[in-house]
């Protein structure tokens, strides 16, 4: 009597464990190739454009790569109060007369020997251009996120307009917008305004069609069943679902705007960026620290009290993991 030992069917328990096994290996190997892979053209993509750098600076690319940080030097005030005196407009023991050590020149009186430091004139308008920016952007992108919305456009064909519209609105970065602007209202806060609320309307029509799309629709279907038009389904069905989520975005979005507008006004949109642009561009230590001090103070108080209120609106639910 002869015993036969046969090989494991694919159709076993075993053979199939085998077969899972081996589908595992070869995936987890073309995964490492295809990494292996995309890690060698990024390298080969820096070091060519290094080397491109390198030929477009006649050759003194890599010499003065070791140098890089040697700006910060000149950051360094010497004396450690003038940061506070700048940003505060006080009398520096150290004016020399020029320009750098100017602070009180940029007082903004206001009554008598009251003034407000120029430093917080200026953030003033920086924050001031952001505000008045998301404003334009939150009205229209409204309206236009309900028409963009695909259960929810009144018709098709002007749904595809509007989205069409809001990508070509957030297609350009708002320094550009701001630059074309500037050449026809000229330089200052208005061009700054009209370039980050046309970009606004676009950032938030699309984060708030996105939100429209998930709606629960009963409440939009029983006004449907009784009569109600678009615009009354919209007002008492739509809009009481999503407004704290338009207002959650609409509140971050004011945190980008602020960035948004300092960078702006570095090429001529008025407000901190063009000071805090002319104080580095003259190596002005003292004034650069005291700028970019209140720049980051400004956008923290800025961000903890937009994450404050958005969570009141949202609900703390909402900021919890897995919820």
């Amino acid at each position: 009597m002869t015993l036969s030992v046969t090989a494991p069917s694919l159709t076993t328990p075993s053979g199939a464990a085998h077969q899972m096994a081996d589908a595992w290996r070869r995936q987890t190997s073309l995964r490492r190739f295809y990494t292996v892979l995309g890690v060698g053209l990024l390298l080969a993509a820096m070091l060519a454009s290094m080397w491109f750098a390198d030929e477009a600076n006649a050759g003194h690319f890599f010499d003065r790569l070791p140098h890089i940080l040697d700006f910060l030097s000149w950051l360094v005030p010497k004396d450690w109060n003038d940061v506070w005196r700048a940003l505060f407009d006080i009398a520096s023991p150290h004016d020399n007369g020029s320009q750098e050590f100017n602070f009180p020149l940029g007082r903004v009186y206001v009554w008598g020997g009251f003034y407000v430091p120029e430093y917080f004139e200026l953030m003033l308008t920086t924050v001031n251009v952001a505000l008045v920016s998301t404003v334009i952007g939150f009205v229209l992108a409204v309206p236009f996120s309900f028409i963009a919305a695909r259960n929810l456009t009144p018709h098709p064909l002007l749904r595809l307009v509007v989205k069409r519209v809001m990508e070509l609105l957030r297609a350009f970065p708002e320094i550009v917008i701001a630059g074309l602007f500037a050449a026809i209202v000229s330089i200052g806060p208005i061009a700054a305004i009209i370039a980050i609320g046309l970009h606004s309307i676009g950032a938030l029509g699309k984060l708030f069609y996105e939100v429209n799309e998930n709606i629960d629709m009963r409440a939009e279907e029983g006004l449907r069943a009784v009569g109600a038009n678009w615009f009354e389904r919209v007002r008492f069905a739509d809009l009481p679902q999503v407004l704290p989520n338009f207002m959650s975005y609409t509140l971050l979005r004011v945190e980008i705007n602020v960035r948004a507008s300092t960078i702006i006004g570095a090429v001529g949109g008025g407000g901190i960026g063009e000071e805090l642009k002319l104080s580095i561009s003259r190596g002005f230590g003292a004034k650069t620290l005291a700028l970019v001090l209140l720049l980051f103070t400004t956008i923290f108080i800025i961000d903890q009290f937009s994450a404050w209120l958005r969570r009141k609106l949202v609900g703390e639910q909402a900021f919890m993991m897995g919820a």
